[in-house]
């Protein structure tokens, strides 16, 4: 016959260590910065660039924005890195084949390109500067974000 033992008494965790535990469990961020290459775009389109920086909503897709290293005004993001935007990119070479997939959101035209092993990315087209904005692969068959940039896109980087 086998017995088993119980604890009888309950453990109790004093209010401070009680109160660690909430805090560290209710922590999402990482509180680094999401490290992201800082796009080299001409002159021109880095003004476009710097005014966008301005006019970048604070939450996107439920995600607030966060820091991204180095600090750059040509880069954003949101949800540590579950959204990341560079403004100022080269023309991507996708844009020259007459297949390739692209959608609009909020009055914005993005080419898709979907990177092995990465969620999907999106590229603005008919704009003075190029906008990238790569999402996590939670959004792979989800464009919804790009329309939190619609307005800003639009306000900051006039089209060709």
């Amino acid at each position: 016959m086998t017995s088993s033992r119980r604890l009888r008494h309950p453990v109790f965790l004093g209010p401070s260590v009680a109160a660690l535990l909430l805090v560290a469990a209710g922590c999402s961020s990482s509180g680094e910065a999401v490290s992201v290459t800082v796009p080299s775009p001409p002159p021109e389109a880095a003004a476009y660039c710097r005014a966008l920086h301005e006019e970048l909503p604070e939450t996107v897709a439920g995600h607030d924005r966060g820091d991204t290293g180095p600090k750059s005004e040509l880069t954003a993001e949101w949800g540590d890195g579950a959204i990341v935007l560079r403004c100022g990119v080269p023309r991507p070479a996708k844009m020259d084949d007459p297949m390739a997939k692209g959608t609009e959101a909020n009055g914005v035209n993005w080419l898709l390109e979907q990177p092995k092993d990465a969620g999907p990315r999106f590229t603005t087209t008919y704009r003075k500067a190029y906008v990238e904005v790569s999402l996590s692969a939670e959004y792979a068959h989800d464009a919804s974000p790009l329309a939190a940039f619609g307005p800003a896109v639009e306000k900051t980087v006039p089209g060709l």
